[in-house]
């Protein structure tokens, strides 16, 4: 397994629509990858070869929220980008809200972005510094004024920070349909799945650190009511279970995140 993988921090005007760029080059068995639902939308750019899904095969992807896996198969090479987008930035770089790419992937100039330029330059950037300086660059033209709900946004702060579906609906004013359906409208899950799939990253974070807890202690540790709830939203999510995923793809995650990469934060 030769894997390369290096994480860097956008300019800090562009961190309230990008959260991170990440870089990597791996060579692997063939097989398939899956992409884990998160409370990040996806943008892809690759610097060889494409991104094949089941729904097309791709040089340049942006991806919306999910709440399932997708799975990716590759030959086992792999080299791009990736960008972590908030559901804000989609309305800043791309001037529709998250929720129109709810559940789906399509490949970048379907956007109205500059797909092609862009992977012509990354490809021929020098380092990932290089190449994350120009995504700054690039992602910085295509900012423009954006609006959003401010009840919806503030739902959307106060469940990262683990309050209840209900408590929040109070705390706006809503009933609980009406929070729902302005949410989905704007972000293309409800708020319930979207509380669902930030449980969901705060327990894969506790399975990818260096000390690996027990299921038992990531299941209480994220809110779970036992293992087996665990369990099964893991499965729902994932389409695996946590031991299997573990098996076919942590290796391989934590060999990305390793010693052979790096973190970069200009």
């Amino acid at each position: 397994m030769d894997v390369e993988h290096v994480v860097g921090l956008p300019h800090p005007r562009l961190r309230p629509f990008v959260t991170r760029y990440s870089g990597y080059r791996m060579r692997t068995e063939p097989g398939i990858h899956r992409g884990l639902p998160s409370r990040s939308l996806t943008l892809v750019v690759t610097l060889d070869g494409t991104v094949d899904l089941a729904d097309g095969r791709f040089a340049t992807l942006c991806g919306g929220l999910h709440d399932e896996a997708v799975i990716i198969t590759h030959d086992g090479f792999q080299h791009g980008v990736q960008c972590d987008l908030t559901p804000l930035g989609m309305r800043a770089f791309f001037g529709v809200p998250a929720g129109e790419l709810s559940g789906v992937t399509v490949g970048l100039d379907s956007l109205d972005a500059p797909a092609a330029e862009l992977r012509e330059r990354l490809r021929h950037a020098a380092t990932w510094t290089d190449r994350f300086a120009l995504l700054d660059l690039v992602l910085g033209r295509l900012v423009r004024p954006v609006r959003q709900q401010v009840e919806v946004a503030w739902a959307w702060q106060r469940l990262a920070a683990g309050v209840a579906v209900a408590d929040i609906a109070a705390e706006v004013g809503w009933s609980r349909q009406h929070l729902s359906a302005r949410f989905a409208a704007e972000y293309g899950l409800t708020p319930k799945v979207v509380a669902r799939v930030m449980r969901f990253e705060r327990a894969n974070r506790m399975l990818r650190g260096e000390r690996r807890p027990t299921f038992t202690e990531v299941a209480a540790a994220c809110g779970y009511t036992d293992q087996a709830h665990f369990n099964r939203d893991w499965r729902a999510l994932v389409g695996a279970t946590p031991s299997e995923w573990i098996a076919a793809e942590l290796p391989f995650v934590q060999g990305g995140e390793g010693g052979a990469g790096a973190e970069l934060a200009p």
